[in-house]
């Protein structure tokens, strides 16, 4: 999910910003604003406690919209985010949205604050109040609503910003000035929710193929060892050089080598969705060195697949592959490919059974057709991705 609170006095343009994020994120608005007028002009019993503390430009109690914010909220079950304008506005407030995140098994991303000097927010809500014709837009009501403000709201720019989630913009500049700082911020916040999927499986078992058409699918990068160290060895680097005779001992390539690959790449994927990492982690090391990466870049492992592919057709695709322009040193050799058997067995399928104990590793029938293997992953991902959301 992606959930953003915008925050700032009145005429700060939080309608403007909030009704361009809602299109471009596919989020849930709630502005308790536009909740409550609802409220009145359905002439309810909230609505029309609500039309007099409006009306003098006070804060309607937190009872009343704590209960129009969940019933929006239940309503909205599969919702892909949510959008709040206009609250969290005090305090007291700010643990009542922690609350309700915590209903939903989510959280708050950020809270972006749209900042605006008083003269500025009366200017402009003096302006509206010549078209909009609300009651509530009137000099004595504007002044009560930033009194208010003042006094009740601004500490919940401490509360987030204690907890590093708050956002300063100044917004006293063009629209399209402060769209481009508030698109900043989320971009950011979008690559803590990248998809990661990790893939697992016997050396021959398909994973590069299946991988690759799996990031084409979901707009994914593909994040294969062997595809950057080939990179370097095709290039001739002195990397590749020295992966080349490792390769040829039939060893694996250090985990200095590998990091240094992996973070060039994840650092130049700038904007990307999330990755699909194949061929890493091949040892419980390497298993630490990937979150601690993925961590540094603010995001973590989303799903975990094992390709299932009986040892004899493994070393049956291998031998194949051995006489092919796309065979590996060590797949012309039925030494080496055994030697390669024997080190998955024995490094990473520990790998695989540390992530077992604390979350579900998808085994995935890595047999038949390359379609009919791409459907069952494709399967997977997209529930993880669903879930993920």
């Amino acid at each position: 999910m992606l959930n953003i609170a915008l925050f700032g006095p009145p005429g700060a343009g939080k309608g403007t910003h909030s009704a361009y994020l809602v299109e471009r994120f596919n989020l849930i608005y709630i502005s308790t604003g536009e909740l409550l007028r609802e409220e009145i002009k359905n002439d309810t019993d909230i609505g029309r406690e609500v039309r007099e503390t409006m009306a003098a430009g006070g804060l309607v109690s937190d009872e009343i919209i704590v209960q129009i914010i969940e019933k929006t909220i239940i309503e909205n079950p599969n919702a892909s985010g949510f959008l709040f304008d206009g609250f969290p506005r005090t305090f007291v407030q700010a643990y009542i949205l922690e609350g309700l995140m915590i209903k939903l098994n989510t959280s708050l991303n950020c809270l972006i604050n749209l900042d605006v000097p008083e003269d500025v927010s009366t200017a402009r809500l003096l302006k509206r109040a010549e078209t909009s014709g609300r009651s509530d837009d009137n000099e004595q009501v504007i002044r009560n609503r930033l009194r208010e403000y003042h006094e009740k709201t601004l500490p919940v720019l401490q509360f987030y910003r204690e907890k590093g989630q708050e956002h300063d913009i100044d917004a006293t500049r063009t629209v399209e000035e402060v769209r481009g700082d508030i698109m900043r911020v989320l971009e950011k916040e979008l690559e803590k929710n990248h998809f990661n999927l990790v893939l697992f499986g016997y050396p021959g078992s398909g994973l590069s193929s299946q991988g690759i058409a799996l990031a084409e699918k979901f707009g994914l990068e593909y994040i294969s060892t062997a595809r950057l160290i080939r990179g370097e060895i095709d290039n001739h680097t002195e990397i590749g050089m020295r992966i080349h005779e490792i390769y040829e001992a039939g060893e694996l390539v250090p985990d200095e080598t590998v990091v240094r690959l992996i973070e060039k790449k994840l650092s130049n994927s700038i904007g990307a969705r999330g990755f699909i990492f194949k061929g890493i982690p091949r040892t419980l090391v390497q298993s630490y060195i990937l979150d601690g990466m993925l961590r540094k870049h603010g995001s973590g492992i989303s799903k975990i697949i094992n390709l299932e592919v009986p040892v004899l057709e493994v070393v049956r695709r291998l031998d194949a592959r051995g006489h092919t322009e796309l065979g590996m040193p060590y797949d012309a050799n039925t030494g080496y490919i055994v030697k390669r058997l024997q080190e998955h067995e024995t490094r990473t399928i520990p790998v695989i059974n540390k992530y077992r104990q604390h979350r579900e590793v998808v085994n995935v029938d890595g047999t038949g057709t390359f379609d009919q293997v791409f459907a069952r992953l494709s399967a997977v991902v997209e529930a993880g991705m669903n879930t993920s959301r």
